[in-house]
Protein backbone atom coordinates (compact mmCIF):
# COMPACT_ATOMS: atom_id res chain seq x y z
CA UNK A 1 0.00 0.00 0.00
CA UNK A 2 1.34 3.45 -0.91
CA UNK A 3 2.44 5.69 1.93
CA UNK A 4 0.22 8.78 1.93
CA UNK A 5 1.45 10.85 4.89
CA UNK A 6 4.80 11.04 6.66
CA UNK A 7 4.73 13.02 9.91
CA UNK A 8 8.11 14.31 11.12
CA UNK A 9 8.56 15.80 14.59
CA UNK A 10 11.30 18.45 14.95
CA UNK A 11 9.69 21.15 17.10
CA UNK A 12 12.88 23.12 17.69
CA UNK A 13 14.67 26.20 16.30
CA UNK A 14 16.18 27.43 13.05
CA UNK A 15 19.51 25.65 13.42
CA UNK A 16 17.77 22.44 14.43
CA UNK A 17 15.69 22.54 11.27
CA UNK A 18 18.69 23.22 9.04
CA UNK A 19 20.75 20.29 10.34
CA UNK A 20 17.71 18.05 9.76
CA UNK A 21 17.58 18.92 6.04
CA UNK A 22 19.57 15.81 4.98
CA UNK A 23 17.16 13.54 6.83
CA UNK A 24 14.13 15.34 5.41
CA UNK A 25 15.54 14.90 1.90
CA UNK A 26 16.17 11.23 2.59
CA UNK A 27 12.52 10.84 3.58
CA UNK A 28 11.40 12.68 0.45
CA UNK A 29 13.47 10.33 -1.73
CA UNK A 30 12.16 7.27 0.10
CA UNK A 31 8.51 8.34 0.09
CA UNK A 32 8.37 10.45 -3.04
CA UNK A 33 4.61 10.34 -3.47
CA UNK A 34 3.76 10.99 0.17
CA UNK A 35 2.72 14.22 1.84
CA UNK A 36 5.51 15.11 4.25
CA UNK A 37 4.27 17.10 7.24
CA UNK A 38 6.82 18.69 9.56
CA UNK A 39 5.66 19.32 13.14
CA UNK A 40 7.68 22.42 14.03
CA UNK A 41 7.16 26.05 15.09
CA UNK A 42 4.97 27.75 12.51
CA UNK A 43 7.49 30.54 11.95
CA UNK A 44 9.84 28.00 10.35
CA UNK A 45 7.48 27.46 7.43
CA UNK A 46 9.41 29.95 5.26
CA UNK A 47 12.61 27.96 5.67
CA UNK A 48 10.99 24.53 5.51
CA UNK A 49 9.68 25.32 2.04
CA UNK A 50 13.26 25.98 0.88
CA UNK A 51 14.32 22.41 1.68
CA UNK A 52 12.30 20.99 -1.19
CA UNK A 53 11.36 18.13 1.13
CA UNK A 54 8.43 19.44 3.20
CA UNK A 55 4.88 19.86 1.94
CA UNK A 56 3.34 21.32 5.07
CA UNK A 57 4.36 22.63 8.48
CA UNK A 58 2.09 21.68 11.36
CA UNK A 59 2.62 24.46 13.94
CA UNK A 60 4.06 22.77 17.02
CA UNK A 61 5.76 24.83 19.70
CA UNK A 62 7.49 22.02 21.54
CA UNK A 63 7.04 18.73 23.32
CA UNK A 64 3.47 17.98 24.36
CA UNK A 65 2.07 20.41 21.77
CA UNK A 66 1.69 18.10 18.78
CA UNK A 67 -1.95 18.35 17.70
CA UNK A 68 -2.59 15.79 14.96
CA UNK A 69 -6.22 15.77 13.86
CA UNK A 70 -6.15 13.81 10.61
CA UNK A 71 -6.02 10.14 9.81
CA UNK A 72 -3.15 8.31 11.52
CA UNK A 73 0.03 8.89 9.50
CA UNK A 74 1.44 5.96 7.59
CA UNK A 75 4.90 6.80 8.92
CA UNK A 76 5.92 8.98 11.86
CA UNK A 77 9.55 10.00 12.30
CA UNK A 78 11.08 11.29 15.51
CA UNK A 79 13.83 13.76 14.60
CA UNK A 80 13.22 15.75 17.78
CA UNK A 81 15.36 13.72 20.18
CA UNK A 82 15.86 10.40 21.91
CA UNK A 83 12.58 10.50 23.84
CA UNK A 84 10.69 9.53 25.79
CA UNK A 85 8.43 12.60 25.47
CA UNK A 86 8.96 13.04 21.73
CA UNK A 87 8.25 9.37 21.06
CA UNK A 88 5.14 9.57 23.23
CA UNK A 89 3.86 12.54 21.21
CA UNK A 90 4.18 10.51 18.01
CA UNK A 91 2.75 7.30 19.47
CA UNK A 92 -0.41 9.27 20.24
CA UNK A 93 -0.92 9.96 16.51
CA UNK A 94 -1.31 6.16 16.05
CA UNK A 95 1.06 5.82 13.08
CA UNK A 96 1.30 2.58 11.13
CA UNK A 97 5.06 2.78 11.53
CA UNK A 98 7.23 4.84 13.89
CA UNK A 99 10.90 5.55 13.24
CA UNK A 100 12.69 6.62 16.42
CA UNK A 101 15.66 5.94 18.65
CA UNK A 102 15.04 3.35 21.30
CA UNK A 103 14.37 4.36 24.87
CA UNK A 104 13.69 2.23 27.97
CA UNK A 105 10.35 3.98 28.50
CA UNK A 106 9.19 2.61 25.13
CA UNK A 107 10.40 -1.00 25.07
CA UNK A 108 8.21 -1.86 22.06
CA UNK A 109 10.11 0.59 19.86
CA UNK A 110 13.26 -1.04 18.51
CA UNK A 111 15.22 1.80 17.00
CA UNK A 112 18.98 2.40 17.18
CA UNK A 113 20.70 3.57 20.35
CA UNK A 114 21.17 7.31 20.79
CA UNK A 115 24.73 8.52 20.15
CA UNK A 116 25.16 11.75 22.14
CA UNK A 117 28.55 12.73 20.70
CA UNK A 118 27.67 12.25 17.05
CA UNK A 119 27.37 15.18 14.66
CA UNK A 120 23.70 16.17 14.70
CA UNK A 121 23.07 15.86 10.96
CA UNK A 122 24.79 12.47 10.84
CA UNK A 123 22.79 11.13 13.79
CA UNK A 124 19.47 11.81 12.04
CA UNK A 125 20.74 10.10 8.89
CA UNK A 126 21.98 7.16 10.97
CA UNK A 127 18.49 6.81 12.42
CA UNK A 128 16.99 6.58 8.95
CA UNK A 129 19.69 4.15 7.80
CA UNK A 130 18.63 1.80 10.60
CA UNK A 131 15.26 1.58 8.84
CA UNK A 132 16.75 1.20 5.36
CA UNK A 133 16.43 4.83 4.26
CA UNK A 134 19.50 6.47 2.72
CA UNK A 135 20.38 10.11 3.47
CA UNK A 136 23.53 12.16 2.92
CA UNK A 137 24.46 14.07 6.12
CA UNK A 138 26.35 16.69 4.07
CA UNK A 139 23.32 17.53 1.91
CA UNK A 140 22.67 20.79 3.76
CA UNK A 141 22.14 23.27 0.93
CA UNK A 142 18.96 25.34 0.78
CA UNK A 143 17.23 26.92 -2.18
CA UNK A 144 17.61 30.69 -2.22
CA UNK A 145 14.38 32.49 -1.31
CA UNK A 146 12.68 34.57 -4.00
CA UNK A 147 12.66 37.72 -1.84
CA UNK A 148 15.52 40.21 -2.32
CA UNK A 149 18.32 40.64 0.20
CA UNK A 150 17.90 43.75 2.36
CA UNK A 151 21.66 44.37 2.08
CA UNK A 152 23.28 42.56 -0.87
CA UNK A 153 26.99 41.92 -0.46
CA UNK A 154 27.06 43.07 3.15
CA UNK A 155 29.08 41.68 6.02
CA UNK A 156 26.59 40.18 8.50
CA UNK A 157 27.38 40.31 12.21
CA UNK A 158 24.95 38.36 14.39
CA UNK A 159 25.70 38.83 18.12
CA UNK A 160 22.72 37.03 19.62
CA UNK A 161 22.20 33.43 20.68
CA UNK A 162 19.41 31.48 22.34
CA UNK A 163 21.40 31.02 25.55
CA UNK A 164 23.97 33.21 27.23
CA UNK A 165 26.47 30.36 27.22
CA UNK A 166 26.79 30.79 23.43
CA UNK A 167 26.70 34.60 23.41
CA UNK A 168 30.11 36.19 22.85
CA UNK A 169 30.33 39.62 24.55
CA UNK A 170 28.71 42.52 22.69
CA UNK A 171 31.79 44.70 23.10
CA UNK A 172 33.88 42.12 21.24
CA UNK A 173 31.34 41.86 18.43
CA UNK A 174 31.42 45.66 18.21
CA UNK A 175 35.21 45.68 17.92
CA UNK A 176 35.04 43.12 15.12
CA UNK A 177 32.20 44.94 13.34
CA UNK A 178 34.10 48.22 13.41
CA UNK A 179 37.23 46.59 12.01
CA UNK A 180 35.27 44.79 9.27
CA UNK A 181 33.68 48.08 8.23
CA UNK A 182 37.20 49.23 7.39
CA UNK A 183 37.24 46.59 4.63
CA UNK A 184 35.04 48.97 2.68
CA UNK A 185 31.91 46.83 2.74
CA UNK A 186 28.60 47.58 4.40
CA UNK A 187 28.28 45.89 7.80
CA UNK A 188 24.84 45.02 9.16
CA UNK A 189 23.88 43.64 12.55
CA UNK A 190 21.08 41.08 12.69
CA UNK A 191 18.93 39.49 15.37
CA UNK A 192 15.38 38.89 16.47
CA UNK A 193 13.02 41.62 17.60
CA UNK A 194 13.98 40.75 21.18
CA UNK A 195 17.64 41.32 20.28
CA UNK A 196 17.15 44.77 18.76
CA UNK A 197 18.71 46.51 21.75
CA UNK A 198 21.73 44.19 21.65
CA UNK A 199 22.16 44.76 17.91
CA UNK A 200 21.82 48.52 18.36
CA UNK A 201 24.47 48.49 21.07
CA UNK A 202 26.90 46.58 18.85
CA UNK A 203 26.28 48.90 15.90
CA UNK A 204 26.65 52.03 18.02
CA UNK A 205 29.91 50.88 19.62
CA UNK A 206 31.22 49.95 16.17
CA UNK A 207 30.51 53.41 14.83
CA UNK A 208 27.81 52.18 12.45
CA UNK A 209 24.67 54.13 11.68
CA UNK A 210 21.15 53.10 12.70
CA UNK A 211 20.50 51.74 9.20
CA UNK A 212 23.03 49.01 10.00
CA UNK A 213 20.64 47.48 12.55
CA UNK A 214 18.44 44.88 10.85
CA UNK A 215 17.45 43.07 14.05
CA UNK A 216 13.70 42.57 14.15
CA UNK A 217 13.30 43.98 10.63
CA UNK A 218 13.56 40.78 8.59
CA UNK A 219 11.44 37.66 8.41
CA UNK A 220 13.17 34.33 8.00
CA UNK A 221 12.96 34.43 4.20
CA UNK A 222 14.58 37.87 4.05
CA UNK A 223 17.20 36.77 6.60
CA UNK A 224 17.99 33.74 4.45
CA UNK A 225 18.33 35.98 1.38
CA UNK A 226 20.59 38.32 3.33
CA UNK A 227 22.90 35.49 4.35
CA UNK A 228 22.82 33.88 0.90
CA UNK A 229 24.03 37.12 -0.72
CA UNK A 230 26.41 38.21 2.07
CA UNK A 231 30.14 38.70 1.67
CA UNK A 232 30.81 37.27 5.14
CA UNK A 233 28.90 36.13 8.23
CA UNK A 234 30.30 36.40 11.76
CA UNK A 235 28.28 34.76 14.53
CA UNK A 236 28.21 32.20 17.28
CA UNK A 237 26.71 28.72 17.25
CA UNK A 238 23.31 29.89 15.97
CA UNK A 239 20.78 29.41 13.22
CA UNK A 240 22.43 32.19 11.21
CA UNK A 241 25.63 30.16 11.20
CA UNK A 242 23.70 27.19 9.81
CA UNK A 243 22.26 29.46 7.11
CA UNK A 244 25.80 30.41 6.12
CA UNK A 245 26.65 26.73 5.83
CA UNK A 246 23.49 26.06 3.81
CA UNK A 247 24.38 28.78 1.29
CA UNK A 248 28.13 28.30 1.25
CA UNK A 249 28.54 31.89 2.44
CA UNK A 250 32.00 32.62 3.92
CA UNK A 251 31.69 32.65 7.69
CA UNK A 252 33.55 32.86 10.97
CA UNK A 253 31.73 30.77 13.56
CA UNK A 254 32.48 31.06 17.27
CA UNK A 255 31.81 27.83 19.12
CA UNK A 256 31.42 27.27 22.83
CA UNK A 257 30.47 25.54 25.00
CA UNK A 258 29.38 22.82 22.50
CA UNK A 259 32.03 21.45 20.14
CA UNK A 260 31.73 22.17 16.40
CA UNK A 261 32.18 18.46 15.76
CA UNK A 262 28.52 18.15 16.81
CA UNK A 263 26.94 21.31 15.36
CA UNK A 264 29.49 22.82 13.00
CA UNK A 265 29.83 22.75 9.20
CA UNK A 266 30.74 19.48 7.51
CA UNK A 267 34.42 18.50 7.51
CA UNK A 268 36.36 19.76 4.53
CA UNK A 269 34.65 23.16 4.28
CA UNK A 270 37.34 25.10 6.14
CA UNK A 271 38.19 27.31 3.18
CA UNK A 272 34.72 28.91 3.46
CA UNK A 273 33.84 28.45 7.12
CA UNK A 274 36.38 29.24 9.82
CA UNK A 275 35.40 27.52 13.05
CA UNK A 276 36.85 28.94 16.27
CA UNK A 277 36.77 26.59 19.25
CA UNK A 278 38.96 26.63 22.34
CA UNK A 279 38.39 22.96 23.11
CA UNK A 280 36.72 23.82 26.41
CA UNK A 281 33.21 22.27 26.75
CA UNK A 282 30.63 23.51 29.23
CA UNK A 283 26.96 23.85 30.06
CA UNK A 284 25.16 24.90 26.84
CA UNK A 285 22.19 26.26 28.80
CA UNK A 286 24.10 28.50 31.21
CA UNK A 287 23.25 32.17 31.37
CA UNK A 288 26.78 33.53 30.94
CA UNK A 289 29.34 32.96 28.15
CA UNK A 290 31.33 29.79 28.69
CA UNK A 291 35.00 30.16 29.67
CA UNK A 292 36.05 28.54 26.42
CA UNK A 293 34.04 31.02 24.35
CA UNK A 294 35.66 33.89 26.23
CA UNK A 295 39.08 32.63 25.21
CA UNK A 296 38.30 33.67 21.64
CA UNK A 297 39.51 37.24 21.05
CA UNK A 298 38.52 39.84 18.44
CA UNK A 299 42.00 39.41 16.96
CA UNK A 300 41.28 35.69 16.49
CA UNK A 301 38.05 36.48 14.67
CA UNK A 302 39.60 39.09 12.40
CA UNK A 303 42.50 36.79 11.51
CA UNK A 304 40.04 34.02 10.64
CA UNK A 305 37.92 36.46 8.60
CA UNK A 306 40.94 37.46 6.55
CA UNK A 307 41.85 33.82 5.90
CA UNK A 308 38.30 33.03 4.82
CA UNK A 309 38.26 36.06 2.56
CA UNK A 310 41.41 34.75 0.90
CA UNK A 311 40.00 31.24 0.65
CA UNK A 312 42.71 29.81 2.91
CA UNK A 313 41.64 26.66 4.81
CA UNK A 314 41.25 27.31 8.53
CA UNK A 315 40.79 24.93 11.42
Amino acid sequence: MAVTTVLVLRALGVGDLLVAVPALRGLRAAFGGARIVLAAPGALGELASLTGAVDEVLPTGGLGELAWAGEPPAVAVNLHGRGPESSTDLVRTRPSRLLTHRHPDHPALHGPAWEPRMREARRSCRLLAHYGIAADPDDLALARPTVPSPAPGAVVVHPGAAFGARRWPAARFAEVAGALAAWGRRVVVTGSAAERELAGSVASRAGLGPDAVLAGRTGLAALAALVADAALVVCGDTGVGHLATAYGTPSVLLFGPVAPSRWGPPPGTGNRHAVLWSGCPGDPFAGAPGPGLLRITPADVLEAAELVRQGVPHG
